[in-house]
Formats: structure tokens, C-alpha cells, sequence
């Protein structure tokens, strides 16, 4: 077990990784700041929305539609979380589809802290996963479940599929 695997609301640690250390993502694209817990099947991270002109608009909020990028960062952040666990290497994750998405604004504004919660809901053998996702922010609130694959070794899948 991790040392963040008993982390609760109630009673946080201190998170032993920087975000991006759990992310496959380059530097520009890590859009999580901070994980705020971490359990067998779940995580809770934070952001605060960007104003830096990658998914900004000129009236400095982010599409909605960038709800679904945060919750897949988020599911990234757990897998890479566990995988550090287990002395394995951050591997590619691919997000095979979403289910119901459904965010109360269009845009996020920019500079507002935001909570996104990803809990496992299926884990199949053959390295499928749904999470359940939600985001929560100064009245804003959306939620989808993500259907994802996480594979064991994304060089050899990715090689097998000619890529």
C-alpha cells in the first residue's frame, strides 16, 4: 500500500508527487495542480483553471468541454499514482469514450478553483476501465462516466497496433 492510500477529507497527507511526475503529459499540457487524495479506487484532484491562451477563450473562460480533458487527467493521475506503487513506469493511457457528460455552464472561468473526483467503477481484464467523474466548483458542477484503456505496457500495445 501507498502512503496515500489512507488519505481521507478528514484527514489529508501530504501528497508525495508532484502531478506532473504521475502524468504522461508534457509540462504545457498538465492542466492538474495538485492531488488531494488518493485510495484503492479513487482520486481527488485540484486545478485552477488557466488563463494561458491553450483552451482559453478572449472572454478568459475555458469550454466546458475541457471538463472531459480534466477528468481524464485526473484517471492518468490515479494510474500513474498506483504505478509509481508498484515501481512501474508512467504509461499512456487512452480515453476510449465518455458517457453522459453533463456540465450546469459552458465555460469555465478562468482563474476558479476546480475539484474533479474519478472512481473506478469496472476494472475488466483485458485493461478496459469506467470511472465514474465528477467536477465541483463555485456553482458549477458536471459529471460522465469515462471509459478508459490502461494498458500494462503501452509501447508493446501501441507496437502491436502498428503505431
Amino acid at each position: 500500500m501507498c502512503l496515500c492510500s489512507l488519505a481521507t477529507p478528514d484527514h489529508p497527507t501530504d501528497f508525495p508527487y508532484p502531478i506532473a511526475a504521475l502524468l504522461p503529459q508534457s509540462q504545457g499540457m498538465v492542466l492538474l495542480d495538485r492531488v488531494v487524495e488518493t485510495g484503492e479506487d479513487h482520486i481527488v484532484v485540484e486545478l485552477m483553471v488557466r488563463d494561458d491562451g491553450l483552451f482559453s477563450s478572449p472572454d478568459h473562460t475555458v469550454p466546458a468541454w475541457v471538463g472531459l480533458e480534466y477528468m481524464a487527467q485526473a484517471i492518468a493521475a490515479f494510474s500513474g499514482y498506483h504505478r509509481k506503487c508498484r515501481g512501474e513506469e508512467i504509461g499512456l493511457g487512452f480515453l476510449l469514450g465518455t458517457r453522459h457528460y453533463q456540465c450546469s455552464v459552458g465555460g469555465f472561468p478562468c482563474g476558479t478553483r476546480l475539484r474533479v473526483r474519478a472512481e473506478k467503477i469496472i476494472e475488466a481484464a483485458n485493461e478496459m476501465s469506467v470511472f465514474g467523474c465528477t467536477l465541483e466548483g463555485d456553482n458549477i458542477n458536471a459529471s460522465s462516466q469515462l471509459n478508459v484503456l490502461l494498458p500494462k505496457d503501452s509501447t508493446k500495445f501501441l507496437a502491436g497496433k502498428g503505431i
